[in-house]
């Protein structure tokens, strides 16, 4: 069987996964993409006193305003999960958890944490296909703006989306000189830039998932760490972060690239 059978050959299980799954996928993506929000946001809750606390000695910026934080950070994921959820207002919620994002990235100092950055800017991809889904259901903030074709916002958040999710697997590539790793950082590559660029997106997109899924069981199997354990939160909150993207994924998988992809591009050839 030559390279291009196999292609097509994977393309057509693709294919066929994707006629099964039609009707779910969306919703299986959207609940993975809140995870990490959903996870947050309950942690606020239980470790009120710490992350307080925590944020009062870092920024010397008094008890009220530490307990804000907190608590904007509570109701600001908590509702913008449920509101996603339930399909009501999706826009305002995934703004809202961008603003999110933002806060956190700047509180937790994470700007700094290179590794971090870019698996936040990770989880904004997520939620600008988020936006992107919630346009072509006809909820568009922008529902008064003359249609621009192959140029509309829409096409533009999914190209955005695309790249920022992408950013994930470059934290995961191993710079080691043994075989594995080498082939690992290849192959990784390669899916990354096909997603990156929309050739074969859905395709790209669903391999990316399973070998996503697979390193964040292995790797981050807070579960087996007692609770009491710092590092039981750290693989806990890089375990819904990874699950987050791998709902971001599945989204490209459900949607498609958009109109800013060699795919679509293909079809006027």
């Amino acid at each position: 069987m030559g390279q291009e059978d196999l292609m097509n050959t994977a393309e057509d299980v693709a294919d066929q996964f994707l006629r099964v799954t039609k009707q779910y996928l969306p919703h299986l993506a959207r609940l993975c993409l809140i995870s990490t929000f959903l996870e947050d946001g309950i942690r606020m809750w239980f470790q009120w006193n710490e992350q307080r606390d925590y944020i009062e000695a870092t920024w010397s910026c008094g008890y009220f305003l530490a307990t804000c934080f907190v608590l904007l950070n509570l109701i600001g994921q908590l509702g913008g999960c449920v509101l996603i959820l339930s399909r009501n207002f999706v826009q305002y919620a995934c703004f809202g958890l961008f603003g999110i994002i933002a806060l956190q990235t700047v509180a937790y100092s994470i700007l700094w944490d290179l590794k971090f950055l870019m698996r936040n800017l990770a989880l904004g991809g997520g939620l600008l296909l988020l936006l992107a889904e919630s346009r072509s259901e006809g909820k568009s903030m922008f529902a008064g703006v003359p249609s621009m074709g192959e140029s509309s916002p829409k096409q533009y958040m999914q190209l955005g989306g695309r790249v920022l999710l992408v950013l994930m697997f470059m934290t995961l590539l191993h710079f080691d000189s043994n075989f594995f790793s080498i082939l690992q950082n290849m192959v990784g590559t390669a899916l990354i830039i096909l997603v990156a660029i929309g050739f074969k997106t859905k395709l790209a997109a669903l391999t990316l998932v399973v070998w996503l899924l697979a390193i964040n069981v292995y790797f981050n199997a807070f579960w087996t760490i007692p609770a009491y354990k710092p590092m039981h939160d750290f693989l806990k909150y890089d375990f819904f972060q990874t699950t987050s993207v791998i709902g971001g994924l599945l989204l490209v998988v459900a949607l498609g690239p958009g109109g800013v992809s060699m795919d679509e591009k293909k079809k006027e050839w």
